[in-house]
């Protein structure tokens, strides 16, 4: 505390000037509305620079929830999509017929293989999320999968770069369709084979999912038109198809819950029976 008192006797001098010099600047900022709006002007830039580095900071560490909720809001949005009917592109037979209408579940890819012949993505949903075997999974540039085996709280899916998917697909333009396999070779190519030879196909055409799918909707984009061969044992044309999707870069997906999928089944099951 004495040396406190010390310092004070010792600079009075100096902390009798400032004192003033503030008193001083006060009464002009309060006299003068030039010098108290640029003092105000000041004031703001300092604290507005401040503000917005502390609201960087604070975007850049919440942007796991604002993704999930982005992803969320695409999720809703997509499923008023498949619920609504396009009445531009389609036949007045078609308007009479409801679209399947699915719930959309919001998921990660938590671990995705590529380099196999035999490749599987792992979500963080399953069973009690909803999520059964033989439901589709899509993201917003397209085609993923279709789910195999459920857990609890995780999925397993057989991504569209296995040998074993086989999926009805579509060229847009013509609706022909065919069946979407891949040949185990590039992750940024799959194959539509058993396209028709009449089919007019050219490169840069675009590849969606079929009407005969009972997994996804129609025109879920897949991807484009690369090269066209002619099967010589088939007579159909197979097609290389460039992804849209980047399948070695994952992140959120949707699962799709078609609500009519059991009743379907069931349906089908009746009519084998019999």
């Amino acid at each position: 505390m004495q040396q406190i008192f010390n310092f004070i006797f010792k600079n009075s001098t100096r902390i009798l000037f400032l004192l003033l010099l503030c008193i001083s600047f006060l009464l002009t900022i309060q006299a003068h509305s030039y010098h108290r709006s640029k003092i105000i002007s000041s004031a703001n830039y300092l604290s507005g620079g401040v503000y917005e580095k502390i609201n960087n900071v604070s975007e850049y560490l919440n942007l796991k929830t604002q993704n999930d909720a982005l992803a969320t809001e695409n999720a809703r949005l997509k499923s008023i999509l498949f619920a609504t009917t396009d009445s531009i592109s389609i036949t007045k037979l078609e308007k009479t017929k409801d679209r399947q209408p699915y719930d959309i579940v919001v998921s990660k890819v938590i671990h995705n293989s590529y380099n196999v012949h035999e490749n599987y993505l792992t979500l963080n949903s399953g069973a009690s999320q909803g999520v059964k075997s033989d439901m589709g999974v899509i993201n917003n540039l397209g085609l993923v999968g279709i789910i195999d085996n459920t857990s609890p709280n995780y999925s397993t899916v057989l991504s569209i770069l296995n040998v074993k998917s086989r999926i009805n697909a579509k060229i847009k333009k013509s609706n022909h369709f065919g069946s979407l396999i891949w040949n185990g070779k590039s992750t940024g190519f799959v194959q539509l084979i058993d396209v028709p030879r009449l089919a007019s196909v050219r490169k840069g055409d675009t590849i969606v999912t079929g009407m005969q799918s009972e997994i996804f909707p129609e025109n879920i984009n897949i991807g484009t038109i690369e090269k066209v061969y002619i099967d010589n044992k088939t007579n159909y044309y197979t097609l290389d198809i460039k992804l849209f999707n980047d399948m070695t870069n994952l992140g959120h997906v949707y699962i799709l819950k078609s609500k009519c999928r059991d009743e379907l089944n069931n349906l089908e099951k009746v009519k084998k029976n019999e």
